[in-house]
């Protein structure tokens, strides 16, 4: 990779550092405090959160009729996603102790706070924790595997690709042979660091 390349991926990793702490500070000023696994609003905030929360027969009538018509299938979607869950879980915990690859944290992905969340009714909690197991599993599996291409063949594809994940970025340039067998040992000790 070259210089200019190394150095604009340096840049964006300090903006995204950066951009973490002021998404963090700003939460800081909504009036709510982190206590281990429980969030906490002012009392304030809290009675505004209870007057706004709208109602059972309320929210059922405002709510599209094309949402609940795909409830069935979108909730049927829990079994697919437990599968993959369980599978890729099984498959880090066997092999990325033989691969010497840290593991990924499942708690950094999956994340469901949004129960603490009193303007949300009963039903939209649910909603909320549903998406937020599915995105967060999603993310956790995506983790995994690119761990695992960066493991076996850390290299660029020729043809631009969406939705790259993090580690992409550093990969070996396609068609860059030079020295490949030393570099792609390289990429594998850097998998073994904790991150």
């Amino acid at each position: 990779m070259n210089e200019k390349l190394h150095e604009l991926l340096s840049r964006m990793s300090a903006l995204e550092d950066e951009l973490a702490i002021a998404l963090h500070d700003q939460e800081s000023r909504m009036f709510f405090k982190i206590r281990g696994k429980r969030i906490e609003f002012d009392s304030a905030v809290r009675q505004e959160h209870q007057r706004l929360k709208t109602g059972f027969f309320h929210w059922l009538t405002a709510s599209r009729p094309q949402n609940l018509l795909t409830g069935p299938i979108i909730y049927a979607m829990i079994f697919p996603l437990a599968l993959i869950d369980l599978s890729i879980s099984c498959y880090q915990a066997l092999c990325f102790p033989i691969y010497r690859i840290a593991k990924v944290r499942r708690a950094d992905y999956i994340v469901l706070d949004r129960q603490y969340l009193d303007y949300l009714n009963r039903f939209e909690k649910f909603h909320c924790t549903y998406c937020a197991y599915a995105a967060g599993l999603i993310a956790y599996c995506t983790e995994i595997v690119a761990r695992t291409e960066q493991y076996f063949c850390p290299i660029k594809h020729a043809r631009k690709m969406l939705g790259n994940h993090a580690r992409y970025a550093q990969f070996l340039d396609y068609g860059d042979a030079l020295d490949y067998e030393a570099r792609l040992e390289q990429f594998r000790l850097a998998l073994a660091k904790k991150e």
